[in-house]
């Protein structure tokens, strides 16, 4: 959460609500393409867009959005602009064009100019900016008492206002229905009368508010690895993230006991890992990235299972596992977990994710232990830790979409951040719009994963053929 919360945030925002207008935008200039900075990339070229700071006042501060491209291979078969809306939240849409257009199928690129931005907050798009000094002081989201859970309350406070002063007026204006409005001006901006998008992971938010604000402005709409900002409480948020990482991690049990050339085959895996969990946990696992340095169970779980189940990389886990596993124990020594990365507040904008007290955090602490007992401190608990406080924006809400054309619901049944419920769910919500469409694998993302989808999907986008609603995709070896 790309999480889908991939670029995980340690701080908050305070946000007034972006009005639910459907005027035209306000965008001050035309896009002026240029070769974008990285001779190593050739090829993409890149813009800033002027947007309103706030766009409820649009004759107030404006920023410049980081705008990238990369023109259709075959000029003369071209359909007009996709944008792509980027994960996280906090990836750059810039970098995922200047440096790893192979994420889009080769027939997309040949059709389509791929466009995308880095939202505002992120990148070359006025970011986030905290001191590296506080950041590293967060405190550990394992919370032991109500003090700890006062302490981290306060130490919220001061990060929001050290990132709010050292970032500008943008901070307060983050959230996705602000960034919804910056979509629709870069459709204006490229000259597109309807907007062709693909949305993953954090991004299909932006793209389902978009449907919901301007629901006869879409062309075609591919929402891949679903988010469902329906969810309406935090205990259910936390279970359904807890469920989707504890099914990737069964399935990767399931895979290692029947597959041969699985280095782990034959042995009791879930024993093994718990093994490390326990290492890890006194300081004793070495982290095989950083010799010499311990691993923690939070960086265990998220940074290397977690990263491998967004692959469906099961061979590379069990290799990994093995690896640590047959290592030399390190010293015990306590350990800390690493501070979360400040890139932006938006998650914390877009979800009201209330906590009373310590007494209620131990409770949701325990919630997901009890869902996911084989993956203790999962990243949902520490921005749960990270949003502490916070003021929302852009609460969650059932979708209430009228008059859009037919939008594509992308997910695979075994998704570690963004599970196959969700996709159901929003694929409901949509209503008359939602066609969801289903790959029968693993991982998150799911559009270009084997000939099935990735024919579906490009004929969807190019020439609009709407695949049978319950239509499914058989899994592809990884």
């Amino acid at each position: 959460m790309a999480m889908a919360m991939g670029a995980a945030m340690a701080v908050v925002a305070g946000l007034p609500a972006a009005p639910a207008a459907h005027a035209s935008p306000s965008v001050t200039g035309a896009l002026r393409w240029a070769p974008c900075d990285a001779p190593a990339k050739p090829g993409a070229e890149c813009a800033t867009l002027s947007v309103p700071v706030d766009w409820a006042h649009t004759d107030g501060p404006r920023l410049d959005l980081a705008v990238a491209r990369r023109k259709a291979t075959d000029p003369g078969a071209r359909v007009g602009s996709m944008v792509f809306g980027p994960g996280g939240p906090g990836d750059s849409g810039v970098e995922m064009v200047v440096g790893r257009i192979s994420r889009f199928s080769p027939e997309v690129r040949r059709r389509f100019d791929i466009v995308s931005f880095d939202p505002r907050g992120v990148g070359g798009s006025n970011p986030v900016t905290c001191s590296g000094d506080l950041v590293a002081q967060r405190p550990s989201p394992e919370l032991r008492s109500q003090a700890d859970f006062d302490a981290t309350m306060a130490y919220n406070r001061r990060l929001r206002a050290d990132c709010r002063a050292r970032t500008g007026p943008v901070f307060d204006h983050l959230d996705t229905a602000q960034t919804v409005r910056d979509l629709d001006a870069l459709r204006a901006a490229l000259g597109e009368r309807r907007l062709t998008f693909h949305g993953s992971s954090y991004g299909t938010l932006l793209g389902a508010q978009y449907a919901e604000t301007y629901p006869r402005r879409v062309r075609a709409m591919v929402l891949e690895s679903v988010m469902d900002h329906s969810v309406p409480t935090i205990r259910e948020f936390l279970r359904a993230e807890a469920a989707a990482a504890e099914d990737s991690f069964q399935e990767f049990v399931k895979w290692c006991d029947g597959a041969a050339d699985c280095v782990l085959h034959g042995r009791d895996v879930r024993a093994v890992w718990h093994g490390l969990l326990a290492r890890a946990g006194r300081g004793e696992l070495e982290d095989p990235a950083k010799p010499g340095a311990s691993l923690s169970r939070s960086d265990l779980v998220n940074k290397i299972a977690f990263q491998k189940f967004y692959r469906a990389d099961y061979a590379g886990l069990a290799t990994a596992v093995a690896g640590m596993d047959a290592s030399r124990p390190l010293p015990a020594s306590p350990t800390s977990i690493a501070p979360l990365h400040p890139a932006t507040p938006v998650f914390c904008s877009d979800w009201h994710l209330p906590v009373r007290d310590y007494q209620e955090y131990a409770s949701l602490v325990a919630l997901m232990n009890m869902t996911a007992p084989d993956l203790p401190h999962l990243l949902p608990i520490h921005m749960a830790a990270a949003c502490l406080g916070a003021p929302t924006a852009n609460p969650q809400h059932r979708l209430d979409v009228h008059g859009a054309p037919p939008i594509l619901v992308s997910n695979a049944l075994h998704d570690p951040a963004t599970g196959y419920p969700w996709a159901v769910s929003v694929a409901r919500q949509l209503g008359r719009s939602g066609v969801l469409l289903t790959y029968e694998g693993n991982g998150h993302g799911s559009v270009t994963s084997g000939p099935c989808m990735e024919d579906t999907v490009d004929s969807y986008l190019t020439d609009l053929a709407v695949p049978a609603r319950g239509t499914s995709c058989p899994a592809v070896p990884s």
